[in-house]
């Protein structure tokens, strides 16, 4: 009769071990939580630069020319998608490597902020940037006559369609991964 080998019996001081330095790399994912905070600042001195942005398109509206009045709309929602952008990191980011947020059925908690995945935050940060770099393109296009710097706007066109299509690949590549691991 053959002898059975003595069943795996893990060291108990090395299995102390590694749960203390699993729950050490766990938890520093608490470490990501003042970045997120620092974001939350950010997003109050962005809303002031608004509110500066805002009160200087209304002086100035009577005054002003149809192309003022566009650079300077396009410039807040320039900002505001700029805050859209921050808040999409701050949520997402968190939810997804700090802790779950339970909304605690508030009734103007938007659905997406509890389901954005990583793959789902980058595409939609993405599709901010190139939202943000179109709108830099428009303003340099629509101040052609004051300043025309052909250079400027080559390389602004440039880095905007860099966004596109880096935007197009991401999504295609997440698309095709998950369409792969579906079957």
């Amino acid at each position: 009769m053959t002898e059975q080998p003595a069943p795996y019996r893990p060291n108990p001081v090395l299995k102390r071990v590694e749960q203390g330095f699993e729950s050490i790399l766990f938890n520093s994912r608490w470490l990501m939580a003042p970045f997120y905070l620092g974001l939350v600042i950010s997003l109050a001195a962005l809303l002031l630069k608004f509110c500066i942005l805002l009160w200087e398109f209304v002086v100035h509206m009577p005054s002003a020319k149809e192309t003022d009045i566009i650079l300077g709309v396009l410039s807040l929602i320039d900002v505001s998608l700029t805050g859209n952008l921050i808040l999409i990191v701050v949520f997402s980011g968190y939810e997804n490597f700090v802790s779950r947020i339970d909304p605690g059925g508030h009734p103007d908690w938007p659905d997406w902020m509890t389901k954005v995945d990583f793959a789902g935050l980058k595409q939609k940060l993405l599709a901010s940037i190139v939202a943000i770099s179109a709108i830099q393109v428009l303003k340099a296009f629509m101040n052609i006559d004051a300043v025309f710097d052909a250079q400027k706007l080559a390389w602004l066109v440039a880095v905007h369609l860099v966004f596109v299509i880096s935007t197009l690949m991401l999504a295609l590549s997440d698309r095709w991964g998950s369409d792969h691991g579906e079957k």
